[in-house]
């Protein structure tokens, strides 16, 4: 299984985009906690569906519950950034919300995981993408 994450910020429409399709991403899963900001721009959820759908033919769903809750992150934000605090408590979460038995397989496979952060080293998509690789095994994470 081939499963790629992407953030939009720091990158424009045309690079966002031209990444996806390049990469072949079959559907876009929004697992942002708050996907309709006014800073999101391009990438609030009815926005991103109608351009993922009319400029690249790509899919996309919302899963929440791979999203931190909010005192995971209110708690990061208060904790000056302690990325080992939020991603243990957000490990947790996914261990007690057991994504890997409520969500298909057929949905990741070819699925691109999104988020906000511009990189994956401090994002929990990437925390995400490493749960169901190691739940799953034989998935392959490509970061785009």
């Amino acid at each position: 299984m081939e499963l790629f994450t992407i953030g939009f910020t720091k990158k424009s429409a045309e690079v966002f985009f031209t990444k996806l399709s390049k990469a072949g991403v079959k559907r876009v899963i929004d697992i942002r906690l708050n996907n309709v900001s006014q800073l999101a721009g391009f990438a609030k959820r009815d926005d991103l569906r109608y351009f993922l759908r009319t400029i690249c033919n790509i899919d996309y769903i919302h899963l929440p519950e791979l999203a931190p809750t909010k005192e995971i992150l209110e708690a990061y934000k208060k904790n000056k950034g302690d990325w080992s605090l939020y991603e243990k408590d957000f490990m947790a979460l996914l261990e007690e919300r057991t994504p890997e038995e409520t969500v298909s397989k057929e949905v990741f496979d070819g699925g691109c995981l999104l988020c906000s952060e511009p990189e994956p080293d401090k994002c929990h998509r990437r925390l995400v993408a490493k749960y169901l690789s190691e739940k799953w095994g034989n998935v392959v994470v490509v970061h785009i």
